[in-house]
């Protein structure tokens, strides 16, 4: 199925036939030729380097490759090829950070040590004192980088292969991690722009700004000012208005239910992390009273209603999910293209039986579930976890997503990540394992497992959300980029302690670390276009005006027949009904706090039922939306995953080339309006206009902007099962394609 979609133009077969290998080729080289380094950012600086290396392509019949030095810095591994460059057309998606021969140290995934064609895994702190003669190295953005140290010298080889293991394998402290040595040379440098729009989230203004943007009923919380309570929850955080600040003090971090977002109807959804487990009757007991109290205090929040989800109980565990995506992602990391095409038969079913595409869709239908809940039952949420930093932002964050159109924009997404991922204190230098610890416990690609289903979101309902999905697949790179505070820190107490202390002049100069929105420091404005989705339907100026949430005005003679939308204050006089109301309270506080015990094949029918019924409603793209869960709509993010196969690429065709069209009739819809508004308002108009995508699509991967076609294999295209089943006679009829000239220059 893969083999016959991936499509491609079939190149020309060379002419030459070599029958030596390269190790059978004496390299030659200029002793006095200067060695050759990357460009180097500020703070970064070398540590070892090997000359006559040579960089094997994906094609490993062949054995062909380009010789040059491979470097190993305090930020990358980077091979610099000796080869002179062509002229070449200018890259319009280059990252400026590192080059497609670039390796982040945080990047390395795995390597491979291979001597006489056996393959051994390399384990850092157990390197012998040799080198082996091929080095392959698995990158955790899937990329995969093979090296020959046959021809190198062998006192460099030894010490590229040792610094390369030791660098980007073994522990090392937080201070080692290259954003402290860049921020350092660049303190002094003028302050990089940043994206305004993005809301950090680090303020009281900014955290009562959202709770006034949805109507939040909830309050502002200070106790934590400082980090005096707690290290793992932010200094400022919204509450249910019944929670007292001397609650918070007495939690001391644990238990507390935190505010995510309110519903227009006056719901809301809450996150915390679970108490632990009692171990004696009188604590049980005291646990029990506590929760009383924590669920009187957020079903006090709208109807005294509320339902709550234990979500290490429903979803699988961190372990689970780092497991699933072990075994997922080795279908992905090809260094020998036949094996690759030898597993073809059985590639989809293999992907299925990972597990990572139903961790997927199982947290697309919890988040589904509790939309339900918002939007339909108009109940307040209560969702608990073990630390409340993990399972609970993907799943606070998917239903945002959903019933929030602010923030499927470019800053509103942005901020959502700040507000539930960043200042929600999720343990990104653990779960990323920037330190390389030995303890895989706490390793799981957890945001990475959000991503997935935010692509899932973007797929299905594209002209909903201003970011595309190449802004997402930039972004699950950034991950392991070790610049961005985003990324590097267990929490802003880790990121503020880090600040203050490990700069030489912390009091009058503490250190600044970029974020992950600085795209500047990584794309130029032309690159960036790409993170714009062409298809988003905007919502009209005059309907931003004018529509308004309108709530029916309480009549002032039944108020006390039912149950208030605010929280219970106790009224200056006694109202006619207030002993009736005071024991209502208490019955519906046993009825309308329930939990979710639905088994997982009752939850998921539950979702369908739910997602047909609004199915049948015209379609909003500024209003809710809903996934399908149903087998075939859970798809494999392509454009991650299948980006660094040459064999798979479609030159000329793919969605790219849709997009590129688009993208062309958007810039001359832009060019139209302009030359109105010039027509309208007799001003002089300029003819500048944006260029966004070149138009010259025949010539792109299906994988653009990421796949460079020079690297390209020249092996037919077609499946090893197949391309056997045609064989007659141990030949096959060579047909050239009109094209493949033309596209072998490409």
């Amino acid at each position: 199925m893969l083999g016959l979609g991936s499509g491609g133009v079939k190149s020309s077969k060379p002419s030459f036939v070599s029958y030596v290998t390269p190790e059978e080729i004496k390299p030659e080289r200029e002793s006095s030729r200067k060695e050759k380094h990357p460009d180097l950012l500020p703070g970064e600086v070398v540590f070892c380097s090997a000359t006559h290396v040579l960089k094997y392509t994906q094609d490993d019949a062949s054995q062909r490759g380009v010789y040059g030095t491979l470097v190993c810095t305090n930020f990358k591994i980077s091979f610099v090829s000796d080869e002179t460059p062509m002229e070449e057309m200018p890259q319009l998606f280059k990252n400026k950070l590192y080059g497609e021969n670039d390796i982040p140290l945080t990047c390395v995934d795995q390597i491979y040590g291979v001597n006489d064609e056996k393959k051994k895994l390399v384990i850092g702190g157990q390197v012998k004192n040799k080198s082996p003669s091929k080095l392959v190295i698995y990158c955790k953005d899937l990329r995969v980088f093979q090296f020959c140290l046959t021809y190198a010298k062998e006192e460099e080889a030894k010490k590229i292969f040792q610094g390369i293991v030791h660098h980007s394998l073994e522990p090392k402290s937080l201070k080692c991690i290259f954003a402290f040595s860049y921020c350092e040379m660049t303190a002094a440098a003028p302050e990089q722009s940043t994206n305004q729009k993005t809301i950090m989230f680090e303020s009281k203004d900014e955290w009562e700004m959202e709770m006034k943007r949805t109507k939040g009923n909830c309050r502002l919380a200070t106790a934590n000012e400082n980090y005096s309570i707690s290290e793992k929850l932010p200094q400022f955080f919204i509450v249910p208005s019944a929670v007292s600040e001397e609650d918070i003090v007495n939690s001391h971090g644990k238990g507390i239910p935190i505010w995510c977002w309110s519903h227009h109807s006056g719901c809301a959804l809450f996150k915390m992390a679970s108490l632990p487990l009692p171990q004696d009757d009188s604590v049980a007991q005291l646990h029990k009273k506590y929760m009383e109290r924590v669920y009187n205090a957020v079903a006090q929040n709208h109807l005294f209603s509320l339902k709550t989800e234990d979500l290490s109980a429903t979803l699988p565990s961190v372990q689970d999910i780092q497991q699933s995506y072990n075994k997922f992602k080795q279908y992905f990391l090809i260094d020998n293209i036949t094996e690759f095409w030898m597993s073809d038969m059985k590639w989809l079913s293999s992907l299925e039986n990972s597990g990572w595409l139903d961790h997927i869709r199982q947290c697309l239908t919890k988040a589904v579930e509790i939309v339900e809940c918002l939007e339909k039952e108009n109940t307040n949420v209560l969702m608990m976890e073990e630390d409340g930093s993990d399972l609970s932002c993907i799943i606070t964050s998917l239903v945002q997503l959903m019933m929030d159109p602010f923030f499927r924009t470019l800053s509103g997404f942005q901020s959502l990540v700040q507000k539930e991922w960043v200042a929600g204190c999720h343990s990104f230098l653990d779960r990323c394992n920037h330190l390389h610890q030995r303890d895989k416990e706490s390793q799981s690609p957890v945001f990475l497992l959000f991503l997935e289903c935010v692509w899932q979101l973007l797929q299905q309902h594209t002209p909903a959300f201003q970011f595309s999905e190449t802004y997402l697949t930039v972004l699950s790179d950034s991950i392991h980029v070790p610049l961005f505070s985003t990324f590097l820190f267990n929490s802003l107490c880790q990121k503020d302690s880090a600040m203050k202390f490990e700069s030489p002049e912390a009091q009058r100069n503490p250190l600044t670390f970029p974020t992950v929105w600085d795209w500047s420091l990584q794309f130029d404005c032309k690159a960036q276009d790409f993170f714009t989705n062409p298809l988003y339907v905007e919502k009209p100026k005059q309907e931003k005006a004018s529509r308004k949430t309108h709530r029916p005005k309480p009549i002032k003679h039944q108020r006390q027949l039912s149950l208030p939308a605010t929280p219970f204050k106790s009224s200056p006089r006694r109202g006619f009904f207030k002993e009736e109301t005071d024991s209502l309270k208490k019955i519906l506080l046993g009825k309308r706090i329930t939990k979710w015990i639905h088994s997982p094949e009752a939850s998921a029918l539950t979702a369908r039922d739910f997602y047909q019924s609004w199915q049948r409603k015209p379609l909003d793209y500024h209003g809710l939306l809903l996934p399908c869960l149903d087998g075939p709509a859970i798809r494999v993010w392509m454009q991650r995953y299948l980006r660094w196969i040459p064999d798979l690429q479609i030159f000329g065709g793919g969605s790219v080339s849709i997009m590129t069209k688009i993208w062309d009739l958007v810039t001359e819809i832009q060019v139209l309006r302009d030359e109105l508004d010039w027509c309208t308002s007799n001003l002089q108009f300029s003819n500048q206009k944006r260029e966004v995508c070149p138009k010259f699509s025949a010539r792109m991967s299906s994988s653009f902007p990421f796949f460079s076609s020079h690297n390209r294999s020249f092996k037919p295209v077609i499946p090893t099962s197949l391309l056997q089943s045609m064989m007659i006679g141990g030949t096959l009829v060579d047909k050239e394609d009109e094209d493949t000239e033309f596209l072998g220059v490409v």
